[in-house]
């Protein structure tokens, strides 16, 4: 097939990587990439976020499939105009990605289809704000309404620190107060053709920037997969995946589609498995959020375990044939990856800075390198964002691959990086 991946992000980079590991001999183009991506497949300069744009170019260069990555063209409608040009595409309409796109739609779908998720105000004022605080108390969860770029989110025990978030974000509209759900919190990828659901491996993703889950929120500062413990929980991966299909996942896409606004992409279910013992009612899966694309860093370690053939899950879904496919099957590897940030993120990030030791990174056993945010500037790799790489390593244990991982991010030179030390610790013992 020629597949199109719009995206510039590590996320895009995995994805296009699980492509090529088919040796299918696709024919993949990506827009408008970055420089690892360009390294592994041809790029193109296209405004991915312009539905006309890119629904010629997918016409002029006869795709096949077009992969929708990030999440702002997906509000922008590009999905809904290449199925107007009768082009397959992995990603949901403008209606239906309003399941990201406002948090307000996805807490109203969930209320009619009857999904368990926390309680929510929403508040378009601040003295709706501090009523909605004291009437969930702290620990403080204060959302923004729209897309924020994994940093919209803040929980607190600091009433001052929500109100200034609430405030933040109150100048472009509305924000969610949510009561505080404690428990251990899961990503589930949910494959759809806006009627048949199937999924993918659970992982689980650090969003804090600091060890420890210290410091503000980012977009995601490492991920692990799989989840030995949810063994101890629901017996197996599998007993888990399915109570998610049919308490979660399953009722959202029927509820999308009796609005007729179907559901064809990748559902990724924010989920917490809530530990709260007062009653029967407060335990058990709890969705913290919906995304309408793959998620990030989670993609990282959720493909490189993927055995079945991505490019067929892709198309059955952009071309409702779902039903005609069989589970996803993964391997028995352990998979993590670190992400290594500049300077100053998730602030304002110092970028511009070389990156040096990548070759020798690569060449740890069982390591691949996910770009994020570099460009070649030359003959040096440059970084250009917040999060800049994804060191992504594999292994028979989550020990093993914990030591590859961080074997090899140390040979990398990024002046002023940071990353965590401690992703998938809990599970390497």
């Amino acid at each position: 097939m020629k597949i199109l991946v719009l995206g510039s992000g590590a996320r895009e980079h995995a994805i296009i990587l699980s492509l090529l590991g088919e040796d299918a001999g696709h024919d993949i183009v990506a827009a408008p990439g970055n420089a690892g991506i360009a390294r592994d497949v041809t790029v193109t300069a296209l405004d991915i976020n312009d539905p006309v744009a890119v629904a010629n170019y997918a016409i002029a260069e006869s795709v096949d499939l077009v992969v929708v990555g990030p999440e702002a063209p997906l509000v922008a409608g590009v999905a809904d105009e290449l199925r107007e040009q009768g082009i397959p595409v992995f990603g949901p309409g403008r209606a239906a990605a309003e399941l990201e796109g406002s948090k307000t739609f996805a807490k109203r779908v969930m209320d009619a289809a009857g999904v368990p998720t926390g309680r929510a105000h929403r508040a378009t004022t601040l003295a709706e704000v501090e009523a909605a605080l004291d009437g969930f108390g702290a620990p403080y969860v204060v959302k923004a309404d729209g897309l924020a770029a994994g940093k919209g989110v803040l929980v607190t025990e600091d009433r001052s620190a929500a109100l200034e978030h609430a405030a933040a974000y109150l100048t472009g509209g509305s924000v969610l107060v949510e009561e505080f759900l404690d428990g251990q919190e899961v990503s589930l990828f949910l494959l759809s053709d806006g009627h048949t659901v199937l999924p993918l491996s659970p992982a689980q993703d650090y969003k804090r920037l600091l060890d420890g889950d210290g410091g503000p929120n980012t977009g995601g500062m490492g991920a692990y997969s799989p989840l030995p413990w949810l063994d101890e929980t629901f017996g197996s991966e599998e007993a888990f995946v399915d109570e998610v299909i049919r308490t979660v996942a399953q009722p959202v896409i029927s509820q999308l589609a009796e609005e007729q606004t179907p559901f064809i992409g990748l559902l990724y279910a924010g989920l917490i498995l809530t530990s709260r013992r007062d009653s029967a009612e407060d335990r058990g899966i709890r969705v913290i959020e919906f995304n309408a694309r793959f998620g990030d860093p989670e993609t990282q370690v959720v493909l490189p375990r993927l055995a079945s053939p991505l490019s067929q899950l892709l198309h059955a879904a952009a071309t409702g044939t779902l039903d005609e496919s069989d589970r996803p099957q993964f391997g028995m590897t352990t998979a993590i990856t670190v992400v290594l940030a500049s300077e100053n993120y998730p602030a304002t990030p110092i970028t511009g800075r070389k990156i040096t030791g990548l070759d020798a990174a690569e060449r740890v056993e069982g390591v691949h390198i996910a770009h994020a945010a570099t460009r070649l500037s030359g003959e040096e790799l440059i970084a250009t964002g917040g999060r800049v790489l994804n060191v992504v390593a594999l292994g028979t244990t989550f020990a093993e691959a914990r030591e590859r991982a961080y074997d090899a991010i140390g040979l990398i030179g990024l002046e002023g990086a940071q990353y965590r030390s401690d992703i998938a610790a809990r599970v390497a013992d």
